[in-house]
């Protein structure tokens, strides 16, 4: 199954249930997520790690 398919039947997910409220919370774990990856190697590892 690829990645494109887990978001669509997520998107079908939500429209179906009328769950809006969970977007954000993905989106935001999305984006730690990212910032978490790419801050992996950098100066700014102390500062993201002084978050948790």
């Amino acid at each position: 199954m690829s990645k494109v398919a887990i978001i669509g039947e997520f998107w079908a997910f939500l429209k179906e249930r009328k769950k809006w409220w969970l977007m954000p919370v993905v989106v935001f774990l999305v984006l730690l997520g990212a910032i978490l990856v790419l801050s992996e190697g950098s100066a700014l590892a102390p500062f993201v790690y002084t978050l948790f």
